[in-house]
């Protein structure tokens, strides 16, 4: 089928640059475009997932213990002048 389309300016942008870096014509890299968007998100893999049982250490305090080190890597950095 033969039609006319206006296409915005970033979506011209993402058209050439497919057509650039894999070498399509606008037909071509139009069509793949459409035909993505058409099917859709891509389906995300199921990911297997295990039990890791209870932690070694106690893991409630990380996130302020990882602030604090990187508190004294800053202040370190300010000390030497970096």
């Amino acid at each position: 089928m033969r039609t006319t389309v206006t296409l915005d300016p970033d979506v011209e942008t993402l058209v050439k640059r497919a057509m650039r870096e894999r070498g399509l014509t606008f037909k071509q890299a139009l069509n793949d475009a459409v035909r993505a968007g058409a099917r859709g998100p891509a389906p995300t893999p199921e990911l297997p997932t295990y039990d890791l049982g209870e932690p070694f250490v106690d893991v409630t305090k990380a996130l302020r213990l990882a602030g604090e080190l990187e508190d004294q890597q800053l202040s370190s950095r300010l000390a030497r002048g970096a």
